[in-house]
């Protein structure tokens, strides 16, 4: 067994918070901040809701497709080159959106901008879980890190999009400038990406944390039919909720510092979810968790079509932030107990080829 413990303890930290960057140009800023320029965009091209909502479906498709795909390339490439790679290439799709105005080729840039986010949210997942595994005692801690960076890439894209949607109000198309700037953003994390990888891959292949073989997870999918059916809910509500809350609160007049203010409270909330259902997801592994955290996101979807009060859509926001990640950790815990034996997490490597990581965490696909 290799050494388990990275020393000194201080860059392990570092490690997990870096790593939280390809949350947060997965998912927080590659896949999320199309709502917040969603109203913009709608405006200028004339968009009905219907080709808006098409727009975040193509991405969504891509994300399924880029979801199907990454194990094949986990195999062949390992999690560290797919992280960072996935995160420059995300980078570029989301510069390339600010180039057309077309439907057509924006439909395009928006499903492989998908397919990227999942390989990054996937394999800077899987990182984190080995992290998570050579540190067992702050593992749940260190995991939480990387979710919380979706929270992270939220709120810097509520604060960017608004200011950038003002300094270049008189620009032809002026929510091409915000896709630039959230692009260099996502090139910057997808950088500083770079070191972890590289740490990690350097683990990898000198063993770190290797425990030796275990048996496969067997999926008994009749066991999972209603958890299934939950989850599917789970991705439309969630999904459309992300793509119209914005616009919905700017056609009801809300101001950029209400929009801004909602946006980045979702996203502080995003950043604190893993501590405050943590208690939850280790005292109930069966489908309770899923089911309860799935019926507080109901009611935090359904408070802005019932309402105009500001305080109470602005707690349907923090709900919203506080449970919707959460729900895809309640399946990991949901998964792990009903199937036998318990499912370990596949380290995949170039340098050192496949082999199990007993004991780590199932990441999941959000």
């Amino acid at each position: 067994m290799g050494k388990n413990v990275l020393t000194p303890l201080r860059p392990v930290w570092a490690l997990a918070l870096t790593l939280s960057l390809g949350a947060a140009v997965s998912l927080g800023i590659t896949r999320f901040a199309y709502g917040l320029l969603l109203p913009a965009m709608r405006e200028d091209l004339g968009w009905s809701y219907t080709l808006a909502g098409a727009m975040n479906t193509a991405n969504a498709f891509g994300y399924f497709l880029g979801a199907l795909l990454t194990p094949w390339l986990l195999q062949r490439v390992g999690a560290s080159l797919l992280l960072w790679g996935g995160a420059f290439l995300a980078s570029l799709f989301m510069a390339l959106s600010g180039f057309f105005t077309a439907t057509e080729p924006l439909m395009v840039q928006r499903l492989l901008a998908g397919v990227a986010s999942a390989m990054v949210f996937i394999a800077g997942g899987l990182l984190a879980a080995r992290l998570g595994a050579q540190h067992p005692t702050r593992g749940g801690l260190l995991i939480g890190f990387y979710y919380g960076g979706t929270g992270m890439g939220i709120v810097l894209s509520a604060v960017l999009v608004p200011w950038v949607l003002e300094q270049a109000g008189a620009q032809l198309h002026v929510w091409r400038w915000a896709w630039w700037l959230l692009a260099l953003a996502c090139a910057l994390a997808s950088a500083a990406l770079l070191w972890p990888a590289r740490v990690m891959a350097q683990d990898a292949a000198s063993g770190v944390g290797v425990q030796g073989a275990v048996a496969p997870l067997q999926f008994r999918w009749r066991q999972f039919g209603f958890a299934l059916g939950g989850y599917t809910l789970f991705g439309m509500g969630y999904i459309g909720y992300m793509t119209f809350v914005v616009a919905l609160l700017r056609e009801r007049g809300s101001s950029a510092l209400a929009v801004t203010v909602f946006y980045g409270l979702l996203g502080l909330a995003v950043m604190a979810s893993s501590r405050i259902w943590a208690g939850l997801l280790d005292r109930h592994k069966s489908g309770r968790t899923l089911a309860t955290l799935n019926a507080l996101l109901g009611v935090a979807t359904i408070l802005p079509a019932l309402t105009q009060s500001w305080p109470v859509v602005l707690a349907s926001g923090l709900l919203f932030g506080g449970v919707f990640l959460s729900v895809v950790a309640s399946t990991t815990a949901l998964v792990r107990q009903g199937s036998a034996p318990l499912p370990p997490c596949l380290l995949l490597d170039r340098s050192s080829g496949p082999r199990w990581w007993g004991g780590s965490p199932t990441v999941p696909a959000a």
